[in-house]
């Protein structure tokens, strides 16, 4: 499983012209599943992003977590985070989770971060989604397991 975080303003995904999602200050988290990820693996990730320091104190150093600023999260599913680029011109996707096995792991990690009291929004699963932030920093994050 990999998560690629943005530190973020705001963030927003649209579907057909229309905003499914929206947050303030926070997380966008973008995952993405193998097939060999389980339950475990998306409640581990879950709780390492929820308690990640990447937001600033009063004195400027990152020693804040989301919860700690009163930050949200939203999620985005993203099986790109898996493409192999080793190859030709064209990527490869066969690490990426088969969609029954990544629907299942997505909705446990986005359940896991509403269990560790974070407000949540998520994309939807499979679609064509145009996601919009304002990244604070800039500032990005992979976390793998």
């Amino acid at each position: 499983m990999r998560l690629l975080i943005q530190r973020v303003r705001k963030a927003s995904v649209q579907i057909d012209n229309e905003t499914i999602a929206s947050i303030g200050s926070g997380l966008l988290v973008f995952v993405g599943i193998t097939q060999s990820d389980q339950a475990e693996t998306a409640q581990h990730l879950a709780e390492k992003a929820a308690y990640l320091r990447i937001f600033d104190d009063s004195d400027e150093k990152m020693n804040l977590d989301v919860q700690q600023v009163g930050g949200e999260v939203l999620v985005v599913s993203q099986f790109t985070l898996y493409a192999d680029t080793s190859r030709g011109r064209r990527p490869g996707f066969e690490q990426a989770a088969k969609l029954d096995h990544a629907e299942l792991v997505y909705r446990f990690f986005c359940q896991a971060l509403r269990h560790l009291n974070l407000k949540v929004q998520e994309g939807r699963f499979q679609e064509q989604m145009i996601v919009s932030l304002e990244n604070d920093g800039p500032a990005t994050f992979i976390l793998e397991k």
